[in-house]
Formats: structure tokens, C-alpha cells, sequence
């Protein structure tokens, strides 16, 4: 009985050790959740601005443009996958590999070879483990993005794109990130980032909205061979704030609810130790009382 009631505590003490960890990884997502939300809020202006100009130029000049014009066929496509460097965030990760593994089928059901860029040691691990191969993977900063790295992304997925196939190239880019909705609700997204396909931003800019009209100096090409790169930049660096974020509210979620966790087993093995030190106390009772009857009788 007594080494059960040491049992139990041993549990107790590391269980009350684990809950500080997860609290205070609580509070560290919950104090920089509100930076990486400002972040968030802080591109949007710019990259809705960008993205009216791109939709000018496309919609208002007949320009071909390789990066807004159809291939007719699409042989080879890349897919950028940007989950965490570190765990302990739920199934954020998790989530992101299925919506990417889910992508991935979809295109080699269509016939294309796909060729995969990551963000982050959880998808390394991932691929890496199942012995795939990938062709470039970035790590350290996934829950506090830098700019550097969108440009860096910008240039490599820019310069595959216009590579030829037969030289490794590829004809159409995807990207696989989680957008940030709210504390609540983070969702798994993919975009196709090139051919490029112009979204905007509903919440930011009205539906009925009418572009004006503009004169182009120098010629449309010109317009958008300047505009396009920093259009891609914003968006992937968008991605990535929006990842960050959603990255620190899933940790937090999931701290918390660990910590609940640890407190409830906190209580469950305070009870079976009263349990087994009542039964000791009732054990050596009644040892006592029958060996004071045996000494009577």
C-alpha cells in the first residue's frame, strides 16, 4: 500500500510540472498572437492595393503576360506547403498535410507532376519520414515570418515557373497555408498562385466597386512585368502572417486545454491517493484492534 501511495504521488508532482509548461506556453502564444494579428492586419492594405492595380492592367490591357496566360498544358505543377517549425499547436499542422496530401492526389489524378516546396520542420519530418522527396524547404521563423522569406520564396518559385519543362521547370504553382479567420476558427486553404488568378480580399473591397480607368506609361507589359513579383511577394507573405497566426492561437488553444487536462488528472490521483491512504489507515487499524483481541482471548 505504501508504494502505491508513493506511485501517486510521483504522478501528481510531474503532472503539476507538465501544467506549468503548458501554462506558460499558453501565455507566450497568448501575448504574441496579438502582434502576429496586427501583422495580418497590417498587409492587407497594401497587398488590396497591389491587387487593384494587377486587375487594372489585366483587365483593361490585352497584354500576354506569362504570368497571367493559360498554358495549354499543364505538365508539372509545385505545390508550397507551409505548416510549423515546433508542435504542441493541435492539429494545425496535421491539417495542413492532409489538405496538401488531398492536393497532391487531385493533381496527379489529372496528370501532372508535382513538385513540392516547404515551409517549416513539421512538414521536413513529415516528408522526410515517408521518404519523399521535395525540392527546397525553409525553416526557423514559421510562428514570426520575415519578409526576406517571401522574397526568397518569390524568386525561386518565379525562376521554376520560367524554366522550360524539359529543364525542370514548372507550369502552375499552388500554395497550401491556414487562414486566419479568427481566435475560434483557423481553416486550411489552398491558392493557385500562378497562372495567376486575382483575388481580393471581399471584407476589404465592395463587390460592385468600378476600377478607373488608366493610361498606362510605360506599355502594360512593362506595367506588369514591375507589378506582378511584388504582387506574388505580398501574397506569399500574406500567407505566411496568416499562417503565423493561426499557428499561436491553435498553440494556445491547445496549452489551455492541455493544462485543463493535467488539473482534472491532478484531481483524479489526489482522490486515489486519499483512496489508498484511508485503506493503509483502515489496514493498520484493524491489524491493531486484532492483535489487541488476540492478546484478550
Amino acid at each position: 500500500m505504501g508504494a502505491q501511495i508513493r506511485v501517486y504521488r510521483q504522478k501528481i508532482g510531474s503532472t503539476k510540472s507538465m501544467r506549468k509548461i503548458f501554462k506558460a506556453m499558453e501565455l507566450i502564444a497568448a501575448s504574441r498572437i496579438g502582434k502576429a494579428r496586427t501583422r495580418v492586419a497590417a498587409s492587407l492594405p497594401y497587398a488590396n492595393a497591389i491587387t487593384r492595380a494587377v486587375t487594372a492592367v489585366a483587365s483593361q490591357a490585352d497584354v500576354e503576360h506569362p504570368l497571367t496566360t493559360e498554358p495549354a498544358q499543364v505538365r508539372r505543377a509545385a505545390v508550397l506547403v507551409m505548416t510549423s517549425d515546433r508542435g504542441l499547436a493541435g492539429s494545425y499542422s496535421a491539417s495542413v498535410l492532409k489538405q496538401a496530401e488531398h492536393l497532391v492526389e487531385l493533381l496527379r489524378e489529372e496528370g501532372k507532376e508535382v513538385k513540392t516546396y516547404l515551409v517549416g520542420r513539421k512538414a521536413q519530418a513529415y516528408f522526410d519520414f515517408r521518404s519523399r522527396e521535395y525540392a527546397r524547404v525553409w525553416t526557423g521563423e514559421t510562428d514570426s515570418p520575415r519578409f526576406e522569406t517571401a522574397h526568397e520564396l518569390r524568386d525561386v518559385l518565379l525562376e521554376d515557373f520560367n524554366t522550360d519543362f524539359e529543364e525542370g521547370g514548372v507550369e502552375e504553382i499552388h500554395v497550401v497555408y491556414t487562414q486566419f479567420k479568427s481566435m475560434v476558427t483557423q481553416e486550411p486553404t489552398v491558392i493557385r498562385l500562378l497562372p495567376l488568378e486575382v483575388v481580393e480580399d471581399e471584407s476589404e473591397t465592395p463587390t460592385d466597386e468600378l476600377l478607373p480607368l488608366y493610361e498606362f506609361e510605360p506599355s502594360p507589359e512593362e506595367v506588369l512585368d514591375a507589378l506582378l513579383p511584388r504582387y506574388i511577394e505580398s501574397r506569399l507573405f500574406n500567407c505566411q502572417l496568416q499562417s503565423a497566426a493561426s499557428e499561436l492561437a491553435a498553440r494556445q488553444r491547445a496549452m489551455k486545454a492541455a493544462g485543463d487536462n493535467a488539473g482534472e488528472l491532478i484531481k483524479k490521483y489526489t482522490r486515489l491517493l486519499n483512496n489508498a491512504r484511508q485503506a493503509e489507515i483502515t489496514q493498520e487499524l484493524s491489524e491493531i484492534i486484532a492483535g489487541a483481541d488476540a492478546l484478550n482471548s
